[in-house]
Protein backbone atom coordinates (compact mmCIF):
# COMPACT_ATOMS: atom_id res chain seq x y z
CA UNK A 1 0.00 0.00 0.00
CA UNK A 2 1.24 3.20 -1.14
CA UNK A 3 0.49 6.54 1.25
CA UNK A 4 1.74 10.19 -0.14
CA UNK A 5 4.45 11.69 2.37
CA UNK A 6 3.88 15.61 3.82
CA UNK A 7 6.00 17.74 5.18
CA UNK A 8 4.48 20.06 8.05
CA UNK A 9 3.81 23.03 5.38
CA UNK A 10 2.01 20.31 2.96
CA UNK A 11 4.68 20.22 0.83
CA UNK A 12 5.00 16.54 -1.09
CA UNK A 13 7.94 14.66 -0.19
CA UNK A 14 6.95 11.46 -2.60
CA UNK A 15 5.15 8.34 -1.36
CA UNK A 16 6.32 5.78 1.12
CA UNK A 17 5.52 1.75 1.00
CA UNK A 18 3.50 0.51 3.91
CA UNK A 19 3.27 -3.27 4.37
CA UNK A 20 -0.22 -4.72 3.86
CA UNK A 21 0.67 -7.62 6.78
CA UNK A 22 0.62 -4.16 9.25
CA UNK A 23 -1.64 -2.06 7.64
CA UNK A 24 -3.47 -3.91 5.89
CA UNK A 25 -5.19 -6.18 8.22
CA UNK A 26 -8.96 -6.39 7.99
CA UNK A 27 -10.08 -4.84 11.43
CA UNK A 28 -12.30 -7.20 13.54
CA UNK A 29 -14.95 -5.69 16.23
CA UNK A 30 -14.57 -8.72 18.56
CA UNK A 31 -10.56 -8.29 18.99
CA UNK A 32 -10.48 -4.95 19.05
CA UNK A 33 -13.40 -4.29 21.27
CA UNK A 34 -10.98 -7.36 23.84
CA UNK A 35 -7.80 -5.41 23.27
CA UNK A 36 -9.90 -2.15 24.26
CA UNK A 37 -10.99 -4.26 27.31
CA UNK A 38 -8.12 -5.33 28.44
CA UNK A 39 -6.22 -2.06 28.33
CA UNK A 40 -8.81 -0.47 30.70
CA UNK A 41 -9.22 -2.71 33.25
CA UNK A 42 -5.24 -2.89 33.55
CA UNK A 43 -5.93 1.25 33.98
CA UNK A 44 -7.96 0.50 36.89
CA UNK A 45 -6.08 1.08 40.24
CA UNK A 46 -6.06 -1.72 43.22
CA UNK A 47 -9.98 -1.20 45.05
CA UNK A 48 -8.48 -0.92 48.55
CA UNK A 49 -9.93 -3.14 51.44
CA UNK A 50 -11.30 -2.02 54.93
CA UNK A 51 -10.55 -3.60 58.09
CA UNK A 52 -13.10 -5.39 59.68
CA UNK A 53 -13.33 -6.76 62.86
CA UNK A 54 -10.94 -9.50 62.38
CA UNK A 55 -8.03 -6.70 61.31
CA UNK A 56 -8.72 -4.23 63.95
CA UNK A 57 -5.88 -4.47 66.50
CA UNK A 58 -7.71 -3.72 69.95
CA UNK A 59 -7.67 -5.86 73.06
CA UNK A 60 -10.43 -8.87 73.26
CA UNK A 61 -10.67 -8.28 76.89
CA UNK A 62 -14.13 -8.63 77.83
CA UNK A 63 -15.02 -5.14 79.29
CA UNK A 64 -18.21 -5.65 81.12
CA UNK A 65 -18.93 -8.13 83.38
CA UNK A 66 -22.01 -10.43 81.54
CA UNK A 67 -25.35 -9.20 83.77
CA UNK A 68 -26.11 -5.97 85.85
CA UNK A 69 -24.04 -3.29 83.95
CA UNK A 70 -27.24 -1.93 82.11
CA UNK A 71 -25.68 -2.40 78.46
CA UNK A 72 -25.68 -5.29 75.63
CA UNK A 73 -23.19 -8.09 76.59
CA UNK A 74 -19.97 -7.18 74.39
CA UNK A 75 -16.90 -9.49 74.33
CA UNK A 76 -14.94 -7.06 73.10
CA UNK A 77 -14.30 -3.47 71.73
CA UNK A 78 -13.72 -4.84 67.82
CA UNK A 79 -17.09 -4.98 66.77
CA UNK A 80 -18.96 -2.38 64.64
CA UNK A 81 -20.95 -0.48 66.87
CA UNK A 82 -17.75 1.52 68.80
CA UNK A 83 -16.00 3.91 67.62
CA UNK A 84 -12.60 2.00 65.62
CA UNK A 85 -14.36 -1.07 65.84
CA UNK A 86 -14.08 -3.18 62.27
CA UNK A 87 -16.50 -2.15 59.14
CA UNK A 88 -19.05 -4.39 59.19
CA UNK A 89 -19.54 -6.21 55.51
CA UNK A 90 -16.55 -3.78 54.84
CA UNK A 91 -15.17 -3.91 51.02
CA UNK A 92 -12.84 -6.11 50.13
CA UNK A 93 -9.11 -5.95 48.18
CA UNK A 94 -9.81 -6.62 44.56
CA UNK A 95 -7.47 -6.35 41.73
CA UNK A 96 -8.75 -5.65 37.85
CA UNK A 97 -5.35 -6.68 35.96
CA UNK A 98 -6.07 -9.45 33.25
CA UNK A 99 -4.13 -11.04 30.45
CA UNK A 100 -4.15 -11.43 26.91
CA UNK A 101 -2.54 -13.14 24.56
CA UNK A 102 0.76 -11.49 23.19
CA UNK A 103 -0.68 -12.62 19.42
CA UNK A 104 -4.42 -11.20 20.08
CA UNK A 105 -2.55 -7.62 21.39
CA UNK A 106 -0.36 -7.67 18.06
CA UNK A 107 -3.13 -8.43 15.30
CA UNK A 108 -5.54 -5.74 17.70
CA UNK A 109 -3.17 -3.20 17.25
CA UNK A 110 -2.51 -4.10 13.12
CA UNK A 111 -6.21 -3.79 13.10
CA UNK A 112 -6.05 -0.47 14.91
CA UNK A 113 -3.55 1.29 12.34
CA UNK A 114 -5.24 -0.52 9.55
CA UNK A 115 -8.65 1.09 10.21
CA UNK A 116 -7.08 4.46 9.61
CA UNK A 117 -5.35 3.51 6.23
CA UNK A 118 -8.51 1.87 5.10
CA UNK A 119 -10.92 4.93 6.13
CA UNK A 120 -7.84 7.20 4.70
CA UNK A 121 -8.10 9.10 8.09
CA UNK A 122 -3.77 8.31 8.07
CA UNK A 123 -1.63 10.99 7.63
CA UNK A 124 2.38 10.05 7.07
CA UNK A 125 4.52 13.12 7.50
CA UNK A 126 8.37 13.96 6.37
CA UNK A 127 9.04 14.08 10.29
CA UNK A 128 8.00 16.71 13.10
CA UNK A 129 10.66 19.14 12.90
CA UNK A 130 9.35 22.65 13.43
CA UNK A 131 10.91 26.50 13.22
CA UNK A 132 8.73 28.00 15.01
CA UNK A 133 7.50 26.11 18.29
CA UNK A 134 4.48 28.11 18.88
CA UNK A 135 1.00 27.41 19.42
CA UNK A 136 -0.75 30.08 17.24
CA UNK A 137 1.52 29.04 14.16
CA UNK A 138 1.31 25.15 14.95
CA UNK A 139 -3.13 25.63 14.55
CA UNK A 140 -2.58 27.21 11.27
CA UNK A 141 -0.15 24.32 10.54
CA UNK A 142 -2.89 21.73 11.68
CA UNK A 143 -5.21 22.90 9.59
CA UNK A 144 -3.83 22.93 6.44
CA UNK A 145 -2.90 19.48 6.80
CA UNK A 146 -6.42 18.39 7.87
CA UNK A 147 -5.86 16.79 11.26
CA UNK A 148 -9.30 17.12 11.79
CA UNK A 149 -11.24 17.33 15.17
CA UNK A 150 -9.36 15.07 17.36
CA UNK A 151 -5.47 13.85 16.07
CA UNK A 152 -2.76 11.71 17.67
CA UNK A 153 0.54 11.28 16.69
CA UNK A 154 3.23 9.17 16.71
CA UNK A 155 6.94 9.64 16.05
CA UNK A 156 9.71 7.26 16.38
CA UNK A 157 11.85 6.91 19.18
CA UNK A 158 10.87 10.06 20.92
CA UNK A 159 8.54 13.01 20.18
CA UNK A 160 10.51 16.25 18.61
CA UNK A 161 10.36 18.04 20.96
CA UNK A 162 9.52 21.16 19.58
CA UNK A 163 6.27 19.73 18.11
CA UNK A 164 5.96 18.65 21.46
CA UNK A 165 5.89 22.20 22.86
CA UNK A 166 4.00 23.80 20.65
CA UNK A 167 1.32 21.48 20.21
CA UNK A 168 1.19 21.08 24.03
CA UNK A 169 -1.78 23.32 24.79
CA UNK A 170 -4.17 22.19 21.82
CA UNK A 171 -6.55 19.36 22.89
CA UNK A 172 -7.48 18.27 20.32
CA UNK A 173 -3.68 16.67 19.54
CA UNK A 174 -1.99 14.01 21.43
CA UNK A 175 1.78 12.73 21.22
CA UNK A 176 3.04 9.61 21.55
CA UNK A 177 5.99 8.03 20.76
CA UNK A 178 6.20 4.65 18.25
CA UNK A 179 6.83 2.52 21.67
CA UNK A 180 3.67 4.32 23.17
CA UNK A 181 1.19 3.06 20.45
CA UNK A 182 -1.56 1.37 21.88
CA UNK A 183 -5.13 0.48 19.83
CA UNK A 184 -7.16 2.51 22.49
CA UNK A 185 -5.59 6.03 21.68
CA UNK A 186 -5.55 5.18 18.14
CA UNK A 187 -8.77 4.06 18.03
CA UNK A 188 -10.43 7.20 19.96
CA UNK A 189 -8.92 9.95 17.83
CA UNK A 190 -10.37 10.98 14.49
CA UNK A 191 -6.98 11.35 12.43
CA UNK A 192 -3.73 8.94 12.91
CA UNK A 193 -0.67 10.83 11.84
CA UNK A 194 2.60 9.17 11.57
CA UNK A 195 6.32 9.85 10.52
CA UNK A 196 8.22 8.22 8.72
CA UNK A 197 10.04 7.10 11.79
CA UNK A 198 7.41 6.01 13.04
CA UNK A 199 6.28 3.46 10.44
CA UNK A 200 9.73 2.00 10.37
CA UNK A 201 9.23 1.24 14.22
CA UNK A 202 5.95 -0.06 14.25
CA UNK A 203 6.77 -2.30 10.93
CA UNK A 204 9.63 -3.30 12.96
CA UNK A 205 7.99 -3.91 16.24
CA UNK A 206 6.14 -6.73 14.19
CA UNK A 207 8.60 -8.15 12.24
CA UNK A 208 11.59 -8.03 15.39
Amino acid sequence: MKVKVQTLDAADKGEIELNDTVFGVEPRADILHRVVTWQLHNRRGTARPTRERSDVARTGKKFGRQKGGGTARHGDRKAPIFIGGGKAHGARLREFESSLNKKVRQLGLKMALSSHAAAGTLIVLDDLKVVDAKTKAMTGTLTKLGFGKTALVIDGEAVENGFALATRNLSGVNVLPAVGANVYDILKHDTLVLTRAAVEKLEARFNG
